[in-house]
């Protein structure tokens, strides 16, 4: 099947480019979550080797503008997650004095959190979730990052998506961090007003 060519508009000349928004326009904390989640099945997910050195997982993260990486075994499941705090944080020194190694020889698996630490949404509570649970859950839980899980056609668990706190707050267009010791979401609610 021939398609037809798309009309042109000629000599457009001196004209505004589009600049990105700071909050997205209908995005609040009473939106459906998904609106802030960064689907999987959409978007790649930045990921690394466990084995992999944490100076090139921290090239990595600077690279594609993320603040936390997935770490996959050979089979692809996944071994863990590293972030920014894991790589800045107090992680390293403790490796590098424990451990009598170089700071460039600290490898991912030895900063990162494991999986069978993490803990994760269900995709099916997310469905009817609000941004302002999430919101609530990250700062409860102290977690820049959450995981969403859903079981694949075979049954197994698969992340099927992420909440990233700093890409909610840009979506938001408000600042969010977390607090000292959150309290309930009223007191979250209200530090965002």
């Amino acid at each position: 099947m021939a398609h037809s060519a798309l009309p042109v508009l000629p000599h457009i000349g001196a004209i505004r480019v589009c600049r990105p928004e700071q909050g997205q326009p209908g995005v609040s904390l009473d939106s459906p979550a998904l609106l802030v989640m960064t689907d999987l099945k959409r978007v790649a997910a930045a990921v690394i080797s466990p084995q992999e050195t944490m100076d090139r997982a921290h090239a990595f993260m600077v690279q594609r503008g993320v603040r936390m990486l997935l770490a996959l075994d050979e089979q692809q499941n996944l071994a863990g997650i590293i972030t920014t705090n894991d790589i800045l944080g107090e992680k390293p020194v403790a490796v590098v004095e424990e451990r009598r190694i170089r700071h460039d020889g600290i490898l991912v698996a030895d900063v990162m959190t494991p999986a069978d630490r993490l803990e994760a949404f269900d995709m099916h509570t997310v469905q009817s979730a609000r941004v302002g649970q999430v919101v609530a859950s990250l700062q409860q839980a102290r977690r820049h990052h959450a995981l969403v899980v859903q079981a694949a056609a075979d049954g197994r668990q698969e992340v099927r998506g992420i909440f990233s706190l700093s890409q909610i707050a840009r979506q938001l267009g408000l600042p969010l961090q977390l607090p000292a010791e959150a309290k309930g979401f009223a007191e979250i609610e209200a530090a965002l007003i």
